[in-house]
């Protein structure tokens, strides 16, 4: 059964900003899938791009240990629009990520995230945020 693009949107998102769990993020992505984070500066935990499941899961496990990611998501303050485009496989999510950060201080991370989907899996994600 094919999944809409507002469940894959959420499961991805529970899989990585709620749940934290690296295998998860990666087993979404087709075998080939690419993750790419455009704004990322050099140096920063997670690389501008991935190739390929395992570098997904490498990559995102490791900014998940990042210290400005630690923050608990706040789902209730939480926001999302979800865009169709003329192709249907393509969307995309603006978001608003409301969390308490390490310091307990209320923070928000807005962001863009272009999705490609492929058989029910994600071939392609730039996620756009300042990191």
């Amino acid at each position: 059964m094919s999944r809409t693009h507002q469940e894959i949107f959420e499961r991805y998102v529970y899989a990585g900003a709620i749940s934290r769990d690296p295998d998860a993020v990666a087993a979404m992505f087709t075998p080939d899938g690419i993750f790419e984070a455009p704004l990322v500066p050099d140096g920063h935990p997670l690389p501008r791009r991935l190739e390929g499941r395992e570098a997904i899961r490498a990559g995102v496990g490791a900014f998940h240990t990042y210290p400005a990611f630690q923050g608990a998501v706040d789902v209730a303050r939480s926001r999302y629009v979800l865009h169709e485009t003329a192709d249907p496989d393509v969307f995309i999510a603006e978001t608003d990520t409301a969390f308490a950060a390490a310091d307990g201080d209320p923070a928000t991370v807005s962001l863009v995230q272009i999705f490609r989907i492929r058989d029910g899996a994600i071939a392609l994600l730039r996620d756009y945020f300042a990191a």
